[in-house]
């Protein structure tokens, strides 16, 4: 179902949708997030992102499957959709679709695009030297040129870089892995005991484990918060299934966190860098983590690494907020007003001090995860009943096929020149 192909204008493939959001669930997170959870909670906070990730690939596919099935079909033949699109239209809400959608814009268009070029900033600067003014009007001379062609365009670039920028580093994670192969056995025990406050250093901090763990796993994985949705409505799938691109996007909070996020956990926790109780910035112990490990090099590559990272997330992140941006309403000029102040904040981020950055960062996703999760609490019978069909069919041929009238309840809340032929002259009735 991911490697679907589909090479129709104004269409995002399976793959480029997985792309895309992987592109905002990889970043800064990852690497930097990642860090702040061992600091802050220990080996153990990595234990509890691995729970929050199976948890999460539930949520995605709710909310993946809903977003494809309340889909809206734009002018120029693309998809459009996400959480904003399937309140309204499964819920009747528009309003609090609305409220959702300034929301994400606020969370993913303003705050998360201001962290990802805080990262690379002080990544750069704290391996390179170099001044942040440079970083900012490199981010800004790179992106400008691709969010103004759309979403489309991003996502057919993300399809691109995300593949390479992750196998490059789960490569080096696993040389790493590869060059301590002994110490992992009880490395792996020391992040389940810490887990439930079993060790030495992690008694009587069971809470802060749990939060620490859970907060960046959440800001990593992205799982619920109703971001990838809003890509994940862009793809044609393959097959022509809701439930089929619900199943696509659960591989990206797995890849996410249990891949690219246990990668930073090893290379930090099997370096000797880590000192429980020791102030260290997030993204620097990561840094000198991998520093110890390979080399000053490893240094300069984490550097390279978190640029790609932090760029398609800034990518991904804005191509969300148009989606949302487009939902609250449809005049161009107010489009092309964001895109610059899009702009300004990527450039605004990497002078700002990093503990304002996260803290609104987990205010804001806090207040969009609510919003989003009791929505598909209440639409969840669709996702489920989809999923049912979606197996069923393909337990008797290879590629299921949605049909709407087999889901009458779904009468007047779905668009029709979406999942109907133009020709189909029951899509009238229904």
């Amino acid at each position: 179902m991911m490697l679907g192909k589909n090479d129709r204008d104004h269409h995002v493939s399976p793959f480029e949708a997985l792309a895309t959001s992987l592109a905002a669930r990889v970043g800064t997170g990852n690497i930097a997030g990642v860090a702040v959870a061992i600091s802050l909670g220990g080996p153990g906070a990595v234990f509890w992102m691995w729970v929050v990730a199976f948890l999460g690939m539930s949520t995605a596919f709710v909310e993946s499957t809903l977003a494809q099935l309340f889909k809206h079909k734009e002018d120029d033949g693309s998809f459009i959709g996400g959480p904003a699109y399937y309140i309204e239209r499964g819920l009747g809400q528009r309003w609090l679709g609305i409220i959702f959608a300034i929301l994400l814009v606020i969370t993913f268009g303003c705050v998360f695009i201001a962290v990802q070029s805080n990262t690379i900033a002080r990544a750069a600067h704290d391996s390179m030297n170099i001044d942040p003014l440079w970083i900012g009007l490199l981010l800004v001379a790179l992106t400008a040129p691709i969010i103004f062609g759309g979403i489309t365009r991003i996502a057919h670039i993300a399809g691109k870089v995300v593949p390479i920028m992750a196998i490059a580093y789960l490569a080096l994670g696993f040389v790493v892995i590869l060059l301590e192969i002994n110490k992992v056995p009880e490395l792996i025990a020391l992040i389940v005991k810490s887990a439930f406050g079993l060790t030495e250093a992690s008694s009587g901090m069971l809470g802060i484990i749990i939060a620490n763990g859970v907060k960046r796993g959440l800001f990593s994985n992205e799982a619920g918060m109703g971001s990838a949705p809003n890509i994940a409505a862009a793809a044609d799938p393959t097959p022509p299934h809701p439930a089929a691109q619900g199943f696509v996007q659960m591989m990206g909070v797995y890849i996410d966190t249990i891949f690219v996020c246990t990668t930073t956990a090893i290379i930090i926790l099997l370096s000797g860098v880590y000192q429980p109780g020791q102030e260290m910035q997030a993204v620097v112990l990561t840094q000198n983590a991998l520093a110890a490990e390979v080399g000053g090099w490893g240094n300069h590559f984490l550097t390279i690494v978190i640029f790609f990272f932090c760029f398609t997330t800034i990518l991904g992140n804005y191509a969300y907020s148009e989606s949302c941006l487009k939902f609250i309403t449809q005049h161009r000029w107010v489009l092309i007003i964001y895109r610059f102040f899009a702009i300004f904040m990527i450039f605004w981020g990497v002078y700002e001090e990093v503990p304002l950055l996260w803290n609104a960062a987990d205010a804001s996703m806090s207040m969009m995860a609510i919003v989003n999760l009791i929505a598909i609490l209440l639409l969840g019978k669709y996702a489920f009943a989809l999923a049912k069909d979606f197996l069923e069919q393909l337990k008797t041929k290879e590629d299921p096929i949605f049909d709407p009238l087999m889901f009458p309840e779904l009468k007047g809340k779905i668009s029709q020149d979406v999942w109907f032929d133009s020709d189909d002259p029951t899509k009238n009735n229904f």
